[in-house]
């Protein structure tokens, strides 16, 4: 690899070749195929049709896939997993093509997105996942997920509100949150009570060197 010794990923490729890196396929292994797929769909297609705004799209692999990636080690290695809000697939479409042995429900309240969703599905033969069109709050007498994921969907106290419901008694919620998460636990206390939660954990989820890593928050829910 081309570059002064010590060089990290960051420093070593751009936003465009990030994802060609022998680092981020070791990282992905088999499912690697399928997500760079996904990161040219969203690349090719996502300003367009208003999934990410015209600055993301240099950084769709550090800043979107990769970042929705650092969440799997965090979720259940087979059951089922619902990603509300998932908006263009994220991190939803990313832990369906990494956990092909995962049940992936993708929850979005927009036409247009789960049009997106479904033709993404389609076009990476992934057997393993629904898009159902619809709130949160909507599903919450329908189904029932060992995990609940969201990336950047509201404060912690109504994400619990429209989450927890939807995570069976024993299971978890696994969001992916800003920095500042540790402010947002307490004014959810009320809500977490309610279902008997775990005292929150924050985790960092990390993917490969160079990357910066993500902010994590998991929650059980007893009740």
């Amino acid at each position: 690899m081309a570059g002064e010794a010590g060089a990290t990923d960051a420093e070593l490729f751009d936003g465009e070749t990030l994802g060609a890196s022998d680092t981020v396929k070791a990282y992905l292994g088999d499912a690697y195929d399928g997500v760079a797929r996904y990161a040219e769909l969203l690349r090719d297609q996502g300003e367009l049709r208003g999934l990410i705004g015209p600055r993301e799209v240099p950084r769709i692999w550090e800043r979107h896939i990769l970042n929705s990636a650092a969440v799997v080690p965090y979720l259940p290695t087979s059951g089922s997993v619902a990603d509300i809000g998932s908006g263009a697939g994220l991190p939803g479409i990313v832990i369906a093509v990494m956990r092909p042995e995962l049940e992936v429900i993708l929850v979005e309240p927009m036409e247009r997105r789960t049009t997106w969703l479904g033709e993404v599905v389609a076009e990476l033969g992934l057997t393993n996942v629904q898009v159902k069109r619809g709130r949160a709050e909507e599903y919450h007498d329908a189904f029932e997920a060992d995990a609940v994921t969201s990336r950047a969907v509201a404060a912690l106290s109504k994400l619990v509100r429209l989450s927890m419901p939807l995570v069976r008694v024993g299971g978890e919620l696994v969001i992916l949150k800003g920095r500042n998460v540790a402010e947002e636990i307490e004014p959810a206390r009320k809500v977490l009570r309610k279902f008997a939660a775990a005292e929150p954990e924050i985790l960092e989820g990390s993917t490969v060197e160079g990357v910066e890593t993500t902010t994590i928050l998991r929650v059980r829910r007893s009740k």
